[in-house]
């Protein structure tokens, strides 16, 4: 096996008994890096240091990235105006957390005749936060409900 020492320079090739000793040599491990080449590349390190080194850097990464939730604000086509605006009002809280919203509503009985008010309704709900949030997905019809989702920003044109 090919063995590069503790300080990365290259040892030599080595039988694999002669690379363990050398390891011991140095009070270290031997790992294995490249099992498929020929000869296999091992080296001379210390693998609870390597380890806790690649852990640490996973949960710096992971600090860094921001997750971005959908939460969800439901709608029917005959709301009054006050459910409105508290529903209005929690959206504009979730868009602010920098969460996305997808706004659903649901036709009941005979509002599936009237679709057109819920289209209407998101039009409104579109117009009054367009300073805050974008329609990522336009309002779209399927079946009984009517979706979009908001995301927070504006526009890019």
């Amino acid at each position: 096996m090919r063995l590069i020492g503790p300080d990365g320079n290259q040892v030599g090739v080595l039988d694999t008994r002669d690379a363990m000793r050398k390891a011991m040599e140095y009070g270290l491990d031997l790992v294995e890096i490249s099992p498929n080449a020929v000869p296999p590349v091992c080296r001379i390190m210390d693998y609870g240091k390597h380890k806790f080194e690649l852990d640490r850097k996973k949960k710096e990464a992971k600090k860094k990235q921001s997750v971005v939730k959908v939460k969800e604000v439901k709608f029917h086509a005959n709301v009054e105006e006050h459910d409105y605006q508290t529903k209005m009002r929690h959206l504009r809280d979730f868009i602010a957390d920098n969460n996305r919203v997808k706004c659903t509503l649901w036709f009941r009985g005979r509002e599936n005749t009237h679709t057109e008010l819920g289209v209407q309704l998101f039009e409104r709900i579109m117009e009054e936060s367009k300073d805050i949030a974008f329609a990522e997905q336009p309002p779209k019809l399927a079946g009984k409900n009517l979706s979009m989702l908001l995301s927070p920003g504006k526009k890019k044109n």
